[in-house]
């Protein structure tokens, strides 16, 4: 937004300082992202730039920690685990968040600040906490080092996201519809399909992805709870990190970063399109 004609120096100052310092914090922010893609395609095995990077001479770049990555055993193993937990955990967890929002939603539901401060509480608790506490209740009831046990504390850290964006879909949610269509002799099952479910996707949808993301980065609760079988991306590249610094490990972080992007992408869509369907202008 460009500054009005009347806009005293005082106002050009802020303005211009702002954008400075919102600039600022987006380079600190991205910075180390942006140093990390160039070196995955490093020719040498090093995590600095070699003379030929910083000359931008072709034989200084190579795509061998790729070729390195895809041709592993232990990579290609811990991505199938993680898309497993992460797919499995995403369903859970946006089922059992989509039925807190509904219920939440509704008016007549008591105690709603002290329910939804409960199930939201995963984000707020610290990790090595929560890892705590799931290691030792798992244990007990013999799921720790299993594809079980990390699905479940998975779908744990995914429910809240759910919990907060089907909510706030459904803060514009007009109620009457699905009156009408109980009035009209639809059941309640049909009603909730044809009416309520189609209105609040893109909400439903931004929590899926929220919860896929959040299960497809998380270490901390696996160190914990899964075992040798359940090493997921982010577990191996913890291992490489302390056994075997490679540049694969950038190289793995780089299709990571861009699988966020495009998962980002698409949540922006989908609210675009949930402000087209409430009316409002996207922006």
């Amino acid at each position: 937004m460009a500054l009005p004609a009347y806009a005293t120096t005082k106002d050009k100052i802020w303005y211009y300082t702002f954008r400075v310092i919102c600039y600022a914090i987006f380079f600190f922010l991205m910075a180390p992202i942006m140093i990390m893609i160039p070196l995955s395609f490093n020719v040498q095995p090093y995590f600095s730039f070699t003379p030929e990077m910083l000359r931008l001479s072709p034989e200084g770049y190579s795509l061998r920690w790729y070729q390195d990555f895809l041709s592993s055993d232990s990579w290609m193993r811990s991505i199938r685990n993680s898309f497993i937990i992460g797919i499995a955990s995403t369903a859970l967890a946006t089922t059992l968040g989509t039925l807190a929002a509904l219920g939440l939603s509704r008016s007549e539901m008591p105690f709603k600040g002290a329910i939804m401060a409960l199930l939201i509480s995963p984000m707020i608790v610290p990790l090595i906490i929560s890892a705590a506490g799931m290691f030792f209740f798992f244990s007990q009831i013999n799921i720790s080092g299993t594809y079980l046990g990390v699905i479940l504390a998975h779908t744990a850290l995914g429910t809240p996201f759910v919990i907060i964006t089907v909510t706030a879909t459904l803060v514009g949610f007009d109620h009457s519809l699905t009156r009408a269509a109980a009035s009209l002799g639809a059941s309640p099952s049909r009603a909730f399909f044809k009416i309520t479910m189609p209105l609040i996707l893109p909400g439903v949808i931004s929590g899926a992805l929220f919860a896929f993301i959040t299960s497809f980065d998380e270490i901390v609760i696996v160190l914990f709870v899964a075992g040798p079988g359940q090493r997921t991306i982010p577990r191996e590249m913890w291992s490489g990190i302390r056994e075997d610094i490679s540049p694969t490990i950038l190289a793995v972080a780089t299709l990571m970063v861009l699988l966020s992007v495009l998962l980002l992408l698409v949540i922006e869509l989908l609210r675009r399109r949930s402000e087209r369907l409430r009316g409002l202008s996207p922006g």
